[in-house]
């Protein structure tokens, strides 16, 4: 038996194991096939969230919407529910597809202004020019790592969610259980917002892959927190939903930027081994019960 605050820091750590699966990001002198198959790894195990996260989202409001049609629910939580995943899911996809127009179309202003062949830019040969050039543009590979970090955030704000609701409801054992199988999760997802940041030739900094840490794993805890004081089903659908539309329209960004740094073939490859990393984890939950 485990009491409210070994809750607490379990899913703490079930959040924060996301870090493991970070320090992928920090590999240097990576060739264009590795970093394309880190790439394509990825989005694997993308591809496996948005699976994961849309199947618990539709079987939770169908279920609802089913006793409802039996008569043995409230059919207005039932439409609420469905607007969660349909909402969830807009929100996710329009609501990335906003940030990119406003962050991610331009390069910030310093890195415009560096590209115009400045003074300093100009003193330095034609080599060092192409380097400079490609570190100032490699503000995209951050800014779509954030990306994935803010989908799987939400995604896994509702795995807190769901320990917190089950520890309060008295299933303590499936509450731990689920700690354990979002914590191996995690570590995988670690490697998703690590994928594209790899073989840069400016190595992330500690503070940002802290950052990024915070955003994806740190939810973990705070939905435990919240799940443990408040049992929401349409909070729960509406943040699985949310993380769905927005690690979808993450992994439609990165593919398009994998066709072009390798073959289809090494980017198959990766999806796949990305794809059964993810579904390997998965059955581990399952047969631990949870």
């Amino acid at each position: 038996m485990i009491d409210y605050a070994q809750l607490l820091l379990l899913g703490a750590i079930a959040g924060f194991t996301i870090f493991l699966g970070l320090p992928l990001a920090i590999l240097q002198n990576v060739s264009s096939r590795k970093k394309g198959f880190l790439n394509a790894l990825s989005i694997g195990i993308l591809l496996f969230l948005v699976i994961d996260v849309f199947s618990h989202a539709w079987n939770t409001a169908t279920s609802v919407a089913s006793t409802a049609f039996a008569g043995k629910s409230s059919s207005v939580d039932a439409a609420m529910d469905l607007i969660a995943v349909f909402g969830g899911l807009a929100l996710g996809l329009l609501g990335l597809v906003a940030y990119e127009a406003k962050y991610m179309a331009k390069a910030p202003p310093i890195v415009k202004a560096r590209l115009e062949n400045g003074p300093v830019t100009a003193q330095l040969s034609a080599a060092e020019q192409a380097k400079q050039i490609q570190i100032l543009q490699e503000h995209h590979p951050y800014r779509l790592a954030m990306m994935i970090a803010i989908g799987i955030g939400a995604h896994n704000f509702s795995e807190g969610l769901a320990v917190g609701q089950s520890y309060a409801s008295g299933s303590v054992g499936l509450a731990l259980l689920l700690v354990i199988g979002f914590g191996a999760h995690n570590t995988t997802e670690g490697f998703g917002i690590a994928g594209p940041l790899a073989g840069l030739i400016k190595r992330p900094t500690a503070r940002f892959l802290a950052v990024a840490g915070l955003v994806g794993g740190g939810p973990t805890f705070i939905g435990t927190v919240v799940g443990s004081l408040w049992t929401s089903v349409f909070t729960y659908v509406l943040f699985l939903s949310l993380a769905g539309g927005a690690i979808l329209y993450v992994s439609m960004l990165m593919y398009n930027s994998g066709r072009k740094q390798t073959t289809n073939q090494i980017l198959m490859i990766g999806i796949f081994v990305g794809l059964c990393a993810g579904f390997l984890t998965d059955l581990i939950v399952t047969l631990g019960g949870a």
